[in-house]
Formats: structure tokens, C-alpha cells, sequence
């Protein structure tokens, strides 16, 4: 076991993929991950079982999503425990009960025109506004926009378009939309976090990150933290530096660092990542990791080969 981290937040972990996986099931590789109010964790992934729902100590409680999905890319859950994911591949937004009951769908024009900015061109995450239900797409690998839904799926409004400059994105990749209406977005290739309100007016911005791929808060309504999952931002020729990612970055709501979880560079040894891709926090403080080490590295390998893609960080 490696510990990471520092000050309040360290933490543990084996550096092994977390959850006791049936002989029959594969991740192939975990592209995202929720908890809910009772800690169960939702593994959205592109193995044998699309959803695999796990209680804290990493036993299968449930498995669904069979034929379902296209190629999985995000899961949120949202306050009243419905099950949100998001489709790269059929470019659709779907809502499910927690057992995997499918109740609505989001399918737009299939897809849409790139960087046309209507909805879904390889969308990426959602994220729920707890006063409201809205739903926030972030419609990012063909799009530079996020699109605003109401609770039945009518289109609100949507905002941003490609580039550097602040309210522009480079990959709208992931966000999370906070107590007091601010909308965190992680603007991968940008290498920052965003913030907005719920307008799409933008209010500030986070730089000297990595390539943020993956946001999440915890449950603390006082005094939130938000989580960061980033890719490693070097080139082949430095991929030993150190301090570059990939790594998890814990933060205060001002954009302070509280702690960076990882300073070496992307491989398999324990207190390493490859690419953390989804993020979530439990109720106590332990940090869920879901990262595409088969897209990034393991299907380039000679020969390509499955690597870890999910990994608990216990809190000290």
C-alpha cells in the first residue's frame, strides 16, 4: 500500500483495480463513477457488464445497462437517486432507476453537425442543479457548448463556443453544479476549470492545472471541497517528469489547492494513475477513481492489454 497526498487529505490505496470482480466480468476500462446517499457505487464502463453497482467494500450488489449503451462515458446520480448517464457513441443522454430501469431519453439530431453547437455531437457528462432538476450536458468532443434541459428534457438554452479566452472551451469535459448555483466545468485541453452561473455567465476560472478531465464536490454543504481528476499534460519525450499528472487535485470553492494526490508520472505502480476520466467522494472522504487506461495506453501496447481502470483512495 502507497500513501498520497498531504496535509488533511492522504490517502491509501493498493494501486490495484478496486472491486471484487466476478470471473465473467471485465471493465475493459471504467470511464466514469458515481456514489449515492448510501455509498453504493456506480462503475460505468466498457466490459461485460455496462453498470456495475458495488457496495464500499467493493461487492457486487447489481449489474445492468446489457445492450443498452454504445460506448459509456458518464454516469451522475441525481438528488432523488435516479441514475443519469452519458453516450459518446449514440451521442444520447439516458435517466434510469438505481436497478437500471430505463425512464427517459435525450436523443438529439444523431449526431449533430460538429461545432454547429446544437445538442449532442459526442456529448461527454451531465450534471443536475439541486434546486431545479435542470439538466447541464456537457456536449464537448464535437461541440464546445453546454446545453441547459428542464426535468422533461425541453431544451433550456445553451452556451460557449471553441478557444482560449474565458467563457470559450477546448474540451467542455465534465462539471458539477453547486449548492449556491455555480457551474464548475472542466475545460480539459484548456487545462483549467471554469466557473459560471447558471446563465452561462462566466465568473472565474482555475489555471495551473493539468488536463482536468474529471469533477466532483462532496456532500459538505458548509465548507465543500471539489475533487479533480487530471491527465498527464507532458509529450512522450518528458513522459518521466514529475508534478505534470496524472493526479487528483483537492480543492477549496476559491480554487485553492488544499492537496495534489499523485506527483509521478502515468503507469501501473501503486500511487500512480494512467487517465482519471470519472471522479467521486463517499461520505467519508475516501475518493473513487475511474480512468480509460485501455483508450490511452493499454490498446497501443504490444501486445494491447487490459490495465487497472479503477482505483479507491481510502482516506488517513
Amino acid at each position: 500500500m502507497v500513501e498520497l497526498g498531504s496535509g488533511d487529505f492522504v490517502y491509501e490505496t493498493t494501486g490495484e483495480d478496486w472491486g471484487k470482480l466476478q470471473p465473467d466480468a471485465t471493465y475493459k476500462e471504467a470511464t466514469a463513477v458515481a456514489v449515492d446517499a448510501n455509498d453504493n457505487v456506480f462503475v460505468f464502463n466498457r466490459g461485460t457488464h455496462p453498470m456495475i453497482v458495488f457496495n464500499a467494500d467493493g461487492d457486487i450488489l447489481d449489474t445492468w445497462g446489457h445492450g443498452e449503451f454504445d460506448n459509456p462515458h458518464g454516469v451522475t446520480i441525481g438528488p432523488d437517486g435516479s441514475i443519469y448517464t452519458v453516450d459518446n457513441g449514440d451521442h444520447t443522454v439516458k435517466k434510469f432507476t438505481p436497478k437500471g430501469e430505463k425512464l427517459a431519453e435525450i436523443q438529439a439530431q444523431h449526431p449533430a453537425k460538429a461545432m454547429s453547437g446544437d445538442p449532442f455531437c459526442y456529448p461527454a457528462h451531465l450534471a443536475i442543479d439541486p434546486a431545479t432538476g435542470d439538466m447541464l450536458v456537457a456536449d464537448g468532443y464535437g461541440n464546445a457548448r453546454v446545453h441547459k434541459y428542464d426535468p422533461d428534457g425541453n431544451l433550456i438554452m445553451s452556451w460557449g463556443e471553441s478557444g482560449t479566452a474565458p467563457g470559450q472551451f477546448n474540451i467542455v469535459h465534465n462539471l458539477i453544479v453547486d449548492d449556491e448555483g455555480l457551474v464548475y466545468i472542466a475545460d480539459r485541453e484548456n487545462q483549467r476549470v471554469q466557473g459560471f452561473d447558471l446563465d452561462g455567465k462566466f465568473v472565474t476560472q482555475w489555471n495551473d492545472m493539468s488536463r482536468v478531465a474529471a469533477i466532483c464536490r462532496d456532500a459538505n454543504t458548509d465548507n465543500p471541497k471539489i475533487y479533480l481528476g487530471e491527465y498527464f499534460c507532458g509529450i512522450g519525450s518528458n513522459r518521466m517528469g514529475t508534478n505534470l499528472g496524472p493526479r487528483v487535485s483537492v480543492m477549496d470553492r476559491q480554487g485553492n489547492v488544499l492537496a495534489r494526490v499523485g506527483t509521478e508520472p502515468y503507469g501501473d505502480e501503486p500511487g500512480r494513475f494512467y487517465s482519471p476520466h470519472g471522479i467521486a467522494v463517499d461520505s467519508k472522504g475516501d475518493i473513487y477513481v475511474a480512468e480509460v487506461s485501455w483508450s490511452d495506453y493499454g490498446s497501443s501496447m504490444d501486445p494491447p492489454r487490459e490495465l487497472r481502470s479503477m482505483q479507491k483512495l481510502v482516506k488517513k
